[in-house]
């Protein structure tokens, strides 16, 4: 069970909840990163709410001491930005104790994509008729035929299906609607597994819930896929597939991105795709398919060794 937190710490986890359409696992983590600072603040004797910036400093440098990599650095800075930031605007403190707090710089690394072959090959590793199978399958086909985030496939409804269109509507990072193109496979693949042979098959005589009712993708017990669920599904077949277990649903919409650049695809319409709010985003992939276009060519041109001028 987790610890209480102060009241405005509640009130700032409600409010990004409800009004900033956080994930679970943000609002999980910004409560763990602000308990072990009101933990922290309690047993120095000081107030964790009208806390100084010193103060502030010496707890983060304390967790860095422990050896906390830069990644959890900085999100134990943002959420503590965060709740400051927000009792300021409650008016509960009178200035911000964190803004001149800096946040670790996290090295931009480029995503790793699969080669198109060894996407084929993860696919084709799905051969069964099993409904399992079935809905493994429509799942991976999913993930890379739309670059859909995990959590936004798991969370599709059946009501998300509606319409001949050829869209999917789905709901990204703070409730963001979008609506993505369904490929050829990945719409045939998603029938079959809405088809007799699939899920009516895994389905339960009665839904423990409603929302494992309106789900697209349950397991094996009737419930909602999880995304602990999606991603064993994923790697399961990555496996199969002699992929190693590294291959993660991340991968697969990464996969989706630098695949669509690399032929062509406009990086505006790849950032609408992958609902990013930021192109800067999506220029990242950008520098990957330039990678790759250039390992090709050094690989296979019989010429390459000499392209650079002495």
């Amino acid at each position: 069970m987790s610890p209480p937190l102060s009241n405005g710490a509640e009130e700032y986890l409600s409010w990004l909840a409800v009004e900033k359409g956080r994930s679970r696992n943000t609002l999980v983590a910004y409560r763990r990163d602000i308990a072990v600072w009101e933990s922290w603040a309690a047993e120095a004797g000081i107030d964790p709410v009208n806390a100084g910036t010193e103060a502030i400093e010496l707890h983060l440098s304390e967790l860095r001491a422990q050896g906390r990599n830069p990644a959890s650095m900085a999100r134990s800075t943002t959420a503590l930005r965060g709740l400051f930031r927000f009792l300021l605007s409650e008016d509960v403190i009178t200035g911000d104790p964190t803004a001149d707090v800096r946040s670790p710089r996290l090295p931009r690394r480029l995503p790793k994509a699969l080669e198109e072959a060894e996407v084929l090959d993860l696919l084709d590793s799905v051969s069964g008729t099993g409904p399992s199978d079935v809905r493994d399958r429509a799942l991976l086909e999913l993930l890379y035929g739309t670059g859909a985030r995990i959590s936004e496939v798991v969370g599709l409804s059946l009501i998300d299906l509606q319409g001949d269109d050829g869209l999917l509507r789905v709901f990204g990072k703070g409730a963001k609607e979008r609506l993505v193109p369904l490929g050829g496979p990945a719409h045939m693949a998603l029938d079959r597994w809405l088809s007799i042979s699939g899920r009516p098959l895994l389905a339960p005589e009665r839904w423990a819930r409603r929302s494992d009712a309106e789900a697209v993708f349950i397991n094996t017990r009737g419930g909602r896929l999880s995304r602990q669920g999606a991603w064993s599904i994923v790697r399961h077949h990555a496996e199969r597939a002699g992929l190693g277990p590294l291959v993660s649903p991340h991968v697969l919409r990464h996969s989706c991105a630098s695949h669509m650049l690399a032929h062509g695809a406009d990086i505006r319409v790849v950032q609408e795709l992958l609902g990013h709010v930021s192109i800067a985003t999506t220029q990242i992939y950008t520098k990957l398919s330039q990678d790759h276009l250039r390992t090709s060519y050094e690989r296979a041109h019989p010429r390459a060794a000499l392209s650079q001028l002495k």
